[in-house]
């Protein structure tokens, strides 16, 4: 029984290093040495059930350490009371640790050897979880394993396969370290250069995918200014404040002679008819005078409901984009009667129960260009992204992180933007409240960025892209074929096994 607790122990505290693999830390290397220790230990769990608890603490490690951020929006801004916050972040993280749980319990039930189960089982098992959490109750895809390698050399299967895929080839490498590490300790040097061999051409191979460029130049480049106006998130919906806020960003719009100018989400913290009218006709005259457009975050109303949105003003028509993918709990309240309480009488959140825009919205065609718009945490779902592509010619992310205070969430947030400039090969616009804003280059290379927490305008260049990557075209469906092809191989070499041992 101690052996038992001396591995959970390990698991936990593998779980909790693998976060230093992600942003704003970056050690890449961290989570795919970290899985490796959880693959080991998956190895030697004797029974499935074992397995399942091994994979929990890892996710517990990996949950309560990676998103402890979750207790800022709950205690300092959501006026939950401490206790309350922390229990709640806690049971949060636990329950993302059912999943590793899950992937722990699932690929001990497979009737294979557990030499055989390394490569074939256990990296379909972890991707597969991965999934699944990013879909079940709207999704939380947040520290999937392929994020951590926005900036390694992995980062070029992502316009191929996506961000699944590269969790998929990094689940492989870990893979392949647990079984070098045991050729290596038994001293069979030579059958050790066939998991060497597989690992250096996986990163080798992402290395050299790394300099096609899937997607062509549209148009010449052009100007854009994103602010980032640093307003506090305890004043931001605060009546006396909202004088100083507009007065903000009309003074950064006005100040800009870009093309394109983005501010972020609910820049205006208020609903679209209830902006002055002359504050519209001065921003709008600006943006005509620059030749180009200025999106604006703010609230919008119809009978259906209220929406998160950005309005366009200048020389293009006015046009909207209704927030799609709503947050639980922050944005929508499930099952009201049941929930509508924690809304209402514990959290403090305003425009806590929004109505979902429609999934068919086209890009904005502004300031010359056809403009695939996500707000918030929109866009850590890659799948979604694409559907205005191949149409878009460019990216563009409002938000307001400000809501995580001083934590890794704002970092973590911009690296999955990273990643759908990667999977579309199309360049990010990042415009936030309190950071991280910048410009993303179509590799997923962070062009220019202004500090966090710092009031200003970020001036730069972007330039407009046609075509499409692989993972454009295909989605997430590649993925699903190489699990597909995995475990049939798996299958047959179960009854091999069987057959075997008859």
């Amino acid at each position: 029984m101690k052996y038992i607790h001396k591995f959970n122990f390990l698991a936990l505290f593998s779980g909790a290093i693998c976060v230093f693999g992600f942003a704003p830390f970056g050690v890449f290397v961290l989570p795919v040495l970290a899985l490796a220790i959880l693959f080991a230990l998956w190895q030697r769990a004797a029974t499935p059930r074992i397995a399942a608890q091994r994979g929990f603490f890892f996710g517990l490690g990996l949950f309560s350490a990676g998103v402890s951020w979750i207790y800022v929006s709950l205690h300092d801004f959501g006026e939950m009371p401490m206790v309350l916050a922390i229990g709640a972040t806690l049971i949060f993280a636990a329950f993302l640790a059912l999943f590793t749980a899950l992937a722990g319990y699932a690929q001990a039930r497979f009737p294979l050897s557990p030499r055989l189960r390394l490569f074939w089982i256990m990296p379909v098992a972890w991707v597969g979880i991965e999934w699944l959490r990013g879909m079940i109750m709207t999704g939380f895809p947040w520290l999937t394993l392929g994020y951590a390698h926005a900036e390694s050399p992995l980062s070029g299967y992502a316009p191929l396969l996506g961000v699944y895929g590269v969790s998929l080839i990094a689940a492989i490498s870990a893979a392949c370290l647990v079984r070098l590490g045991q050729l290596l300790y038994a001293r069979t040097f030579a059958t050790a250069a066939i998991p060497l061999i597989l690992l250096l051409a996986l990163w080798g191979g992402g290395a050299a995918l790394q300099r096609i460029n899937w997607t062509q130049p549209e148009g010449a480049p052009f100007t854009v200014a994103l602010a980032q106006g640093n307003i506090a998130q305890d004043r931001k919906f605060l009546d006396d404040e909202l004088v100083s806020t507009l007065e903000t960003y009309r003074r950064f719009v006005l100040e800009s002679s870009a093309r394109l100018i983005v501010l972020p989400e609910s820049a205006f913290p208020m609903f679209r008819l209830e902006i002055p009218k002359n504050l519209v006709v001065q921003l709008r005259d600006h943006a005509r005078e620059n030749h180009g457009d200025v999106l604006i975050g703010a609230f919008d109303e119809d009978r259906l409901g209220y929406y998160n949105s950005v309005f366009s003003l200048g020389t293009a028509s006015e046009q909207y984009y209704h927030k799609q993918h709503l947050v639980v709990f922050g944005e929508f309240i499930p099952l009201r009667p049941v929930f509508g309480w924690l809304i209402n009488e514990v959290l403090h959140i305003p425009m806590g129960d929004l109505a979902r825009g429609r999934d068919d919205q086209p890009p904005l065609a502004v300031a010359g260009q056809r403009v695939a718009v996500s707000i918030c945490y929109e866009d850590v779902f890659g799948e979604e992204i694409i559907r205005a592509l191949p149409q878009a010619t460019l990216l563009v992310n409002v938000t307001n992180d400000g809501w995580f205070g001083h934590s890794p969430a704002a970092a973590q947030h911009h690296q999955m933007s990273q990643f759908r400039a990667l999977e579309t090969g199309r360049m990010m616009l990042r415009a936030t409240n309190t950071g991280m804003t910048s410009i993303i280059d179509t590799h997923g290379h962070v062009l220019q960025q202004i500090p966090q927490h710092q009031a200003g305008m970020l001036q730069g260049m972007a330039q407009g892209y046609q075509g499409a990557t692989p993972y454009v075209r295909w989605g997430n469906v590649a993925v699903w074929v190489i699990f597909a092809a995995m475990l049939l191989i798996a299958t047959g070499l179960a009854r091999r096994e069987k057959s075997q041992h008859l």
